[in-house]
């Protein structure tokens, strides 16, 4: 039995050095009723919400990561720069404090085992959708932190979630190709939308009309009616990717971004269908010298009239990108003012979509500057035009004036200018001009900007027509172009790579800008004002509660208390209870690492071949010794705690000696540690881990020959040789008693060994890819074993059973080590996250931890299989999938549906008997655990149970016989009246997916009948309750207003907050008047 050994269990408890994963978007949360404070960003499975107090300028945050569960925070505070005080006077944005202790992870939102891939705030500010790997959305509670809806129909990653305006719909895009649109309100799905060929990258709503605007990878955009769930227009504008889209300025403009430079904004106009006669729309959009200058590139649009089709998408111009790459973010402020787009380098731009207004002031000003270069001409000049030249070779040529000639002031005509100029004169195809300017003539030519005198004109134009027309000066045109309405800001240079980008917009015209870097950093930025001048500012950084890289190494010290990590950056050390960051060297590419006994020290193995000797007090480098000419691959120290030993990759091991001296930094007479060189150990092959025994009798060198080599450490001769593996040794370790030696190897098998005699015990298949760290519990001959395969393993080296297996890592498992009292085990991967588990004292028995593996093997593996078939039904494309708890809901029906027939047997059976019995029969064991005692309560309770979202699921499993049984049942429980809106929807269901069955089957038409009666009864007294309870809850507002005087809910709510603003006003200015003075 299992219980002849025991084993106790280790369970995770916490994850820590995660600021934000790079592969999910950031949002702007608002909690504690204050905007542009919190940010959201997903760790890994969890999600994080951030409170970023501002200080007066920008602050370096130092603190712990209370390991995303709470706990204690140190700080180290960077440089400030100094700013205005009342930089956020006019803002409806929070002014924050001045002190980086303030800074703290505010929100945890547990996940369970699958990375978190998209976030949404909701526009009531009291929840949060986020999407997950598995295709599932969970919508969580920022009151609470508790997970209030699960939504599952993707098959693959959620790769946009989106809200409407008001909250009740929410929309999920994936890389499954589907759309699917939610009712957050009755926790189900309503469409599903099938037409993108290719992930789904952007989906937007559109605020004005009930439309859902979707971009995918498969280069088209597509708009859908949410009322028919149906695609009533494509764009086929682009030839590459839409990576993103936003609509701006109340749903007129669409802007898109692809693989280029290049943002497209196309025109949105919806026709009026009463209207028979469909006005044809053109739009002009031109090019001159400025609008290139400023970054905007006008082109002309390509639309193809369909007048059956509502909506009419017109390329309206484009933006010009100052970045390089494809677009990865596209995204607005809630306002939909302000745009935000960054590529793939580490610049964010800012634009501003002014208003109607803005943008006729811009207009005017446009146009008088336009007048002041065209006063040149006079009304009694005239025009020849020569109409015959030939227009193929003057294409793309631009117009100027021969001012060579005498007469002429020497002023040239712009090109957007001349060329309205000849269509005035009514020349559309002419790219030569005779202009006379006080008696004078000059040619205007496009053909290579020649100039021609009267005596030289080319001989195309010999057969040319003449006619002279007064000269009439161009007025220039007052029609709205793209520049007049789009603004570029400012171009945000970040701290690295961006990945994610969110943007909000205050009352004061303050923009707030957050992003998440490559790095796992979040910065925030700040933008004053719409000016083009306008310049942005770093007001917070959060860098040093995690590494900016892959960690490569980790380990305990001797007291249990910290932990050391080491990345291609840095070396952080860790308080092992708040799981928070104590200290942090900038070193380089570490490779190993561990504390020096005494843990004041920390010995790191760098990837040049230099060890680096390390002051935790100081934080700071006490020594670099060039130990190696290439990478210092282990680290090891030797028993006897007086020095280490290292294996590099240039084929050798040395000894070194712990010694303390003087310090040549300072010429004091304090003393500082370093290492001395005694011995070395020549190999062959280059040296990727070694290990020193306990008993300090032999030493083991893992060789890149894949062989295992033993030497004795006092002579350094030759022992043994241990082969077996195909693939190089990546790691070894050895028991206490120094009589096992385990080896993980790149072939996935770990080989257990005896040191005695170099006999290899048992090879075991442990891992899918290869074993990257391997050690032993201290006094135990139980191992840890974790693989690029992102699981962490315990072992039995006796029994060579394997104990359990967690679930540590998403992606690849680099290093893991086990604390001197092997209650602790910390590991570490590339998805950024340290993640810390603890031994329990509850007994782990091995039947049962073999048995739960196969039943959650099981469990990803559906019974009834994943598609959701119908019998004589094709394609039913619901919004749901088939899911574990969709099955299990089924098999709780049938049975309910079973132990109900029954149990109505058996009372029938009572009534039927004589007078002298006594009681009825008691009900079943698991209707008295439901607690309820009638067969009606029983189904009632079991359908209440189902979750909201999997209900249609269950429904679909049951098959047609339980189907007419639980139509039948439905009848007494719609009559009583109670959870009417679930019952009236299963019957609507189960009607829509068996209607064929159900019609042809007489015995159910009379049942069909009474439900529609009771169904229509019911559903008018539900609703006739609504409205009742809302008059008179109405009523008592009114009366209650009256005779107290006062406004109760949101009037009085407005107002309180608006006397709060005018209270925190004065407060400002009476502090910038004291300031001044």
């Amino acid at each position: 039995m299992g219980l002849t050994k025991q084993y106790l269990s280790y369970v995770p408890a916490g994850n820590f050095n995660i600021i934000a994963s790079a592969g999910c978007n950031v949002v702007f949360l608002t909690l504690e009723g204050q905007d542009g404070r919190f940010v959201g960003a997903a760790a890994c499975e969890d999600v994080v919400v951030w409170d970023l107090r501002l200080g007066l300028g920008e602050v370096e945050l130092e603190e712990g990561n209370p390991h995303l569960r709470g706990g204690r925070v140190e700080n180290h505070l960077g440089k400030t720069t100094p700013s205005s005080p009342d930089r956020d006077s006019n803002l409806d944005l929070p002014i924050l404090s001045s002190r980086a202790q303030h800074d703290k992870c505010a929100l945890v939102l547990p996940g369970d085992k699958h990375q978190v891939t998209c976030l949404a705030a909701c526009p009531d500010k009291q929840h949060l959708a986020v999407g997950y790997r598995d295709g599932s959305v969970k919508v969580f509670n920022l009151k609470t932190g508790e997970n209030t809806t699960v939504f599952s129909g993707h098959r693959a990653d959620i790769t946009c979630l989106v809200y409407d305006a008001d909250g009740h719909r929410l929309v999920s895009g994936s890389k499954d190709t589907d759309i699917i649109l939610w009712d957050v309100v009755a926790e189900t799905g309503l469409h599903r939308l099938i037409g993108h060929k290719d992930s789904v990258t952007q989906i937007t709503f559109m605020n004005q009309q009930n439309v859902l605007v979707s971009s995918s990878k498969d280069t088209l955009i597509k708009f859908w009616d949410l009322a028919t769930a149906h695609c009533f227009k494509t764009l086929v504008g682009h030839r590459s990717e839409v990576w993103g889209l936003c609509l701006m300025k109340e749903d007129k403009y669409l802007v898109t971004g692809c693989s280029d430079s290049e943002l497209r904004v196309w025109d949105l106009q919806f026709k009026d269908t009463t209207n028979d006669n469909i006005e044809n729309i053109d739009k002009l959009v031109t090019v001159d010298t400025e609008t290139e200058k400023e970054g905007f590139l006008a082109e002309d649009q390509e639309e193809v009239t369909d007048y059956t089709c509502p909506l009419r998408c017109i390329k309206y111009g484009s933006l010009l990108r100052s970045g390089r790459g494809r677009v990865v973010t596209l995204t607005s402020d809630p306002t939909c003012q302000v745009m935000a787009c960054h590529g793939t380098e580490n610049t964010v731009e800012v634009f501003h979509f002014l208003s109607d207004d803005a943008a006729r002031i811009k207009v005017k000003k446009r146009i008088r500057k336009a007048r002041k270069k065209t006063s040149v001409f006079e009304a009694n000049d005239s025009c020849v035009v020569l109409t015959s030249f030939d227009e193929t070779e003057l294409e793309g040529e631009k117009i100027k004036i021969d001012c060579s000639l005498p007469g002429v002031d020497g002023e040239f005509i712009p090109a957007a200018l001349s060329s309205n100029f000849v269509k005035r004169c009514g020349c559309n195809s002419a790219r030569l001009l005779l202009v006379r300017l006080g008696g004078a003539t000059a040619y205007v030519a496009l053909h290579r900007q020649r100039r021609w005198s009267s005596n030289s004109i080319p001989t195309k134009c010999k057969e040319a027509r003449s006619e002279t027309q007064p000269l009439e000066v161009p007025e220039p045109e007052a029609k709205l172009q793209l520049k007049d309405e789009v603004q570029r800001i400012s171009v945000i240079k970040a701290g690295g790579k961006v990945k994610s980008v969110t943007v909000v917009m205050g009352k004061g015209y303050e923009i707030r800008v957050a992003v998440t870097l490559n790095s796992n950093e979040v910065e925030l930025f700040t933008i004053e004002g719409f000016n083009k001048d306008s310049e942005f500012h770093c007001l917070r950084r959060i860098t040093s509660q995690g590494h900016h890289s892959a960690i490569r190494a980790v380990a305990f010290s001797s007291d249990n208390l910290a932990m050391v990590s080491a990345s291609l950056e840095a070396v952080k050390v860790w308080n092992r209870p708040s799981l928070a960051c104590l200290r942090t060297v900038e070193t380089g590419y570490v490779l190993s690492v561990c504390f020096v006994p005494g843990d004041r020290h920390i010995l790191a193995g760098m990837k040049d071949g230099r060890m680096l000797i390390i002051d935790i007090a100081a934080g700071d480098i006490l020594e670099e010794i060039p130990a190696h000419t290439k990478e210092l691959w282990s680290l090891a120290i030797i028993p006897d705690l007086r020095g280490c030993v290292t294996g590099g990759g240039d084929a050798t091991v040395k000894f070194w000696q712990f010694e303390l001296i003087e310090d040549q930094a300072t010429n004091s007479k304090a003393k500082v540690l370093s290492a001395l060189h005694t011995r070395t150990l020549k190999l062959e092959e280059s040296v990727l881990a070694v290990k020193v025994s306990p008993n300090n009798s032999l030493i083991a060198v893992a060789l890149l020959d894949s062989t295992v080599k033993i030497f004795f450490v006092d002579t350094l001769k030759f022992f043994i040789s241990l082969y077996g593996h195909k693939l190089p040794v990546l790691c070894l370790d050895i028991s206490y008693d120094s009589t096992l030696i385990v080896t993980g190897s790149a072939d996935r098998n770990v080989k257990i060994w005896g040191m005695d005699f170099g006999d290899c015990h048992r090879s075991l298949f442990a891992h899918d890819d290869s074993i990257t760290a391997i050690q032993f519990v201290p006094k135990t001959h139980h191992f840890f074993t974790c693989g690029k395969d992102g699981r962490v393993k315990q072992w039995d080296a006796d029994s060579f059973d394997k104990i359990l297996t967690l679930q540590a890592h998403h992606g690849e498992a680099w290093s893991l080590d086990v604390s001197p009292n092997g209650q602790y085990v910390v590991s570490s991967g590339s998805d950024n996250v340290l993640r810390f588990f603890e031994r329990t004292q509850e007994p782990l028995v091995l039947e049962d931890e073999q048995e739960e593996e196969r039943e959650r093997e099981d469990e990803a593996a559906l019974a009834t299989g994943e598609d959701s078939v119908v019998p004589g039904q094709g394609n039913l494309n619901l919004p749901s999938k088939k899911t574990v708890g969709s099955e299990r809901a089924a098999e709780q029906l049938l049975e309910c549906l079973e132990v109900c027939q029954e149990y109505r047997e058996q009372l029938l059976e009572h009534s039927q008997m004589s007078k002298s019995s006594k009681k009825p029969p008691p009900p079943p064991a698991i209707m008295t655990a439901y607690k309820v005692s009638t067969p009606d309560d029983f189904l009632l309770e079991t359908l209440a149970r189902i979750r909201t979202s999997d209900l249609e699921e269950t429904l679909l499993i049951l098959p047609f016989t339980s189907v007419c049984d639980l139509l039948n049942s439905l009848l007494p429980l719609l009559s009583r009246g109670y959870q009417t809106e679930m019952l009236c929807k299963v019957v609507v269901f189960l009607l829509k997916i068996h209607h064929g069955p159900i019609v042809g089957n007489q015995t159910l038409l009379p049942v069909i009948s009474k439900l529609k009666k009771l169904m229509f009864t019911t559903v008018n007294n539900v609703r006739d309750m609504v409205g009742y309870n809302m008059q008179g809850l109405r009523y008592l507002q009114r009366d209650l207003e009256a005779r107290e005087g006062v406004q109760l809910f949101r009037d009085a709510t407005l107002q309180r907050k608006d006397r709060e603003k005018k209270r925190k006003k004065r407060e400002r200015n009476l502090k910038r008047a004291i300031m001044t003075l």
